[in-house]
């Protein structure tokens, strides 16, 4: 006997992150995974720390003069950051 009800395991794992509370928080794990992958090898390797916070992402930086080009293009780097994810984590970005 064949059940009609099948559903994807995909949308079934959706229901149960989101009935968890853990969606937004795999969301943002995503968007940090993201940040090296989006900007290379040599802002990721002068990231000391990057973390979210009331949707606002801080991340350390060891140059100032990469921290000072960064900040020039925050609101790209708002914009590409949550379309990698396909949501709206993050509302600002701070470089320390």
């Amino acid at each position: 006997m064949r059940r009609n009800e099948t559903q994807k395991i995909s949308d079934i794992l959706k229901a149960c992150t989101k009935e968890a509370h853990l969606d937004q928080k795999l969301q943002e794990t995503r968007l940090i995974e993201n940040w090296g992958k989006l900007l290379g090898p040599m802002i990721q390797n002068s990231t000391n720390k990057i973390f979210i916070s009331n949707r606002v992402l801080f991340v350390y930086l060891e140059s100032s003069v990469i921290r000072n080009e960064l900040f020039m293009m925050r609101t790209r780097l708002l914009e590409a950051l949550n379309e990698s994810v396909g949501e709206n984590v993050i509302n600002g970005i701070v470089f320390r």
